[in-house]
């Protein structure tokens, strides 16, 4: 039986373990870690799956800032990354973190949620591309997958988004 269970410090080692089995190692050069760098997990939105004592799936979330030409920042999430055991996949796992991680989102009223993924799976949980074509990254970026969740009012058409601790961007890969 898996149960989701919050985020602990001592599930970090095992995470970073399953992300190097589902994504290897080279992940660390992803667009989305240079979004991670130096950040804080927040945990009360990040999540484990858990099949007993083995850990079988995880969520984390960031804070972000978008940056408006005029210099403006506003607060975001980073969602991301999710992964589940490969042994695992096909059972539901990432649904149930998402629906959790999203819960607690929305309890908090959380800013909008932005993340870089497949928009046919993130798309059943609200996210989409539109309003985020004209964002900028600290390094490429597939548009197709920057996926945002939550209002769009009052967030700028052209923006630039950034780590929240005010990282200087750095190149990297496609996330």
């Amino acid at each position: 039986m898996i149960t989701i269970l919050p985020l602990a410090p001592g599930h970090q080692p095992v995470i970073d373990s399953l992300l190097d089995d589902r994504f290897g190692p080279a992940r660390r050069n992803r667009t989305a870690y240079r979004l991670r760098d130096r950040a804080e997990v927040l945990g009360d939105f990040s999540f484990v799956a858990m099949e007993g004592d083995t850990l079988v799936g995880s969520l984390q979330c960031w804070p972000i800032r978008l940056k408006s030409v005029g210099g403006a920042r506003q607060p975001m999430i980073l969602l991301g990354p999710v992964a589940v055991a490969a042994a695992r996949e096909g059972q539901g796992i990432a649904s149930a973190l998402m629906r959790t991680s999203l819960a607690a989102l929305d309890a908090a009223d959380s800013p909008p949620v932005l993340l870089i993924g497949d928009a046919p799976f993130y798309g059943r949980f609200g996210f989409s591309a539109a309003a985020t074509r004209h964002w900028e990254l600290p390094g490429p970026v597939d548009h197709d997958r920057l996926l945002l969740r939550g209002p769009t009012t009052g967030l700028p058409r052209i923006a630039w988004v950034e780590a929240a601790s005010g990282n200087p961007p750095r190149t990297a890969k496609v996330a």
